[in-house]
């Protein structure tokens, strides 16, 4: 491990569209939610709606045509397709169907016919597909029916109008060239002078080339089209049936279970990813404990064969080992952002075992002096050992110049634990000159001095102790912290004159499983879990948490220049 903390890159985007796909799978409750009301929806679709059926029929449109079999002759001359389908929704092709409907006792406003009524063109082709959706087979495929034959009815009765229109103007233009020849006949005789006989020979064409156009007219087929598809009576209700309902629900139900927890991630303040806990806390992710059933047979794991939890405990003491800021001065202080400090502790503990493996002589001190528990949680491990000649020369018997314990690991060796004790002022006894003498004894070559400290957001205890010991490791629970606490506990140590060596992940506990570890007296203190809140001496003044308040009390070591 370097000292560099390398952040991730934040434009690797198929990286980043992992973590963002991990991230909303943790919210499996949300997704689930969301699926169950997809298929309930879908469900519902399917057996509680009103059941409706459609009956379909194809009409072929041709223009009226002289000689349909004829070379050359098209249907299609001068049809516009699209005029023609707005047509067919017309009202008054409506008004026409509903009083062929009036007839057979299918009472219906054309409104209403029309409301049910879709009319759509295949690509390519002068065919209406007329789609009537009712609410029996019955009246789906008669009215279906009508609204073809009355839109047939409609465009005959519009041709013919036209044609008798045309034929109407040839007539009124032929009257007059009748009248005049006429006129011309009565002059003509033996003596009539050729101007005359050709003016009669020229009305004459004239007339019977309106006569032909007449003619033709009336010869002409005003067939509109033709009903190649009768509307049949469905055998099964429109739409989509139970299975593919509930498919469709639960597609839609998993994009709005993604949708709930998409937001729900974006107002979590939570840390949500590792390249989120590095970038909050500004050091490198040491490790991520695995969860062990075995853990609740004791607070060691170092020392169980065929433990994962040593393993990765043995993994982070080598990554340490070899950190150049560590291995500097040698000392570690183990703390937790806020909340239960457990899990710090068994971290303090294994890695402690895990340096003696190492062969180093290591030094654990329990610096949590408002919930001492460290001792009893190692229980016959721990044996009462000779404190150092100055510690019963300067001391009085109190922290830390008391009990010295020696903690054997099987298999690995053992380390010196220094159990931490009630006393009447936690900020005087942390800032004593003892604490600096035994967290000097790191200087001694091989030597490893780690400190266990309360939760730094909870008290002051671990900022008082950071310009002893200035690599902190801060153990937590990524679904836990937020990232807001971790950039505070960075500016906190890095204002103190500390660094963060990094932080090591521990899976969830319970909230029972947390209240077991403490002991019953802190239990009645914070009402049975969670934080627990010092006790006011009389002697000494109230701590609320703030770091000022143990800052204030610090025995300042200044050069020998300026003494």
């Amino acid at each position: 491990m370097t000292s560099v903390n390398r952040v991730p890159d934040d434009h690797d985007e198929p990286a980043l569209l992992r973590d963002q796909f991990r991230q909303l799978l943790r919210y499996r409750t949300l997704l689930a939610v969301g699926v169950v009301v997809g298929l309930l929806g879908g469900g519902y679709l399917a057996l509680g709606g009103e059941k409706t059926y459609t009956a379909t029929g194809e009409v072929q449109v041709r223009s009226a045509i002289a000689d349909p079999f004829a070379a050359g002759a098209t249907a299609d001359k001068g049809i516009n397709i699209g005029s023609e389908r707005q047509t067919a929704v017309s009202d008054t092709v409506g008004t026409l169907a509903a009083g062929t409907l009036l007839k057979a006792g299918d009472d219906v406003t054309a409104r209403k016919l029309l409301a049910g009524l879709q009319v759509t063109n295949p690509p390519n082709t002068l065919t209406l597909r007329f789609s009537y959706t009712g609410a029996t087979p019955e009246q789906s495929r008669a009215r279906a029916e009508a609204l073809a034959g009355a839109y047939l009815a409609h465009r005959k009765a519009r041709t013919e109008e036209s044609i008798e229109n045309m034929a109407g103007g040839y007539r009124a233009q032929l009257k007059p060239l009748e009248e005049k020849r006429d006129l011309l006949e009565e002059q003509a005789g033996a003596a009539a002078a050729d101007d005359v006989t050709s003016a009669r020979a020229n009305i004459i064409v004239s007339i019977s080339e309106l006569s032909r156009k007449i003619s033709e007219l009336k010869a002409l087929d005003t067939t509109p089209g033709y009903l190649n598809k009768k509307p049949v009576a469905p055998t099964s209700p429109t739409g989509a049936g139970l299975p593919l309902l509930l498919g469709l629900g639960g597609v839609v139900g998993l994009a709005l279970g993604l949708l709930l927890s998409w937001v729900r991630l974006v107002f979590d303040p939570a840390v949500r990813s590792d390249r989120e806990l590095v970038r909050s806390l500004g050091a490198p992710l040491l490790g991520t404990l695995p969860r062990e059933r075995a853990a609740g047979a004791g607070l060691l794991a170092i020392g169980r064969g065929g433990s994962r939890l040593a393993e990765e405990y043995r993994a982070v003491a080598f990554r340490l080992a070899y950190d150049p800021s560590f291995a500097e001065s040698r000392r570690l202080l183990v703390t937790a952002p806020r909340g239960d400090n457990a899990a710090a502790a068994a971290a303090a503990a294994n890695l402690a075992a895990a340096f003696a493996e190492m062969g180093r002589d290591v030094l654990l001190v329990e610096a949590d002096l408002r919930t001492p528990t460290l001792a009893r949680e190692l229980g016959s491990a721990a044996h009462e050992t000779r404190s150092p000649r100055w510690a019963a020369e300067e001391g009085d018997g109190s922290w830390p110049t008391g009990t010295r314990s020696g903690v054997d690991v099987p298999g690995s060796g053992a380390f010196t634990l220094i159990p931490g004790a009630t006393v009447d002022n936690v900020p005087r006894a942390l800032t004593s000159p003892p604490v600096g003498r035994i967290v000097g004894e790191a200087d001694s070559p091989g030597t490893v001095v780690i400190v266990l400290a309360p939760p730094v957001l909870a008290y002051a205890d671990a900022v008082a102790l950071v310009d002893r010991v200035t690599g902190v490791m801060i153990v937590c629970d990524p679904r836990e912290v937020h990232r807001s606490d971790l950039e505070r506990i960075r500016e906190i140590i890095s204002a103190s004159g500390g660094s963060v060596l990094g932080a090591l992940l521990h899976p969830s506990r319970g909230r029972l499983r947390r209240a077991e570890r403490l002991p019953k007296s802190a239990r009645r203190r914070s009402g049975g879990g969670g934080p627990t809140a010092p006790t006011a001496e009389p002697d000494s003044p109230e701590t609320t948490g703030d770091p000022t308040e143990t800052l204030g009390l610090r025995a300042l070591t200044l050069p020998a220049s300026r003494r």
